[in-house]
């Protein structure tokens, strides 16, 4: 799932997973982090979910996806979009 919210002149956007599903660390990686899987890993919170929050300038798209524990990569299907490889988000 993601949930945005607007900051003047850029989007934070949470990307939130069940907190067990799938197993393991999970974290964001994109074209905003360098597909670096240790810059947005996701954190548990208090309603059973996990979450990282990345800040991108407002109007712009970026690609991204999930990175996952045994190198297991997965989209998000609440992306704005799929190119085919990733998720799109657009804010």
């Amino acid at each position: 799932m993601l949930e945005r919210n607007q900051l003047k002149s850029r989007t934070q956007v949470t990307f939130v997973l069940p907190e067990e599903t799938p197993a393991g660390p999970v974290s964001v990686v994109g074209d905003f982090n360098q597909w670096n899987p240790a810059a947005h890993p996701l954190k548990p919170r208090g309603d059973g979910t996990r979450a990282a929050h990345v800040s991108l300038p407002s109007h712009s798209s970026h690609s991204f996806r999930y990175l996952a524990a045994g190198d297991y990569w997965f989209d998000d299907e609440q992306a704005d979009l799929h190119d085919g490889i990733n998720g799109r988000i657009h804010t």
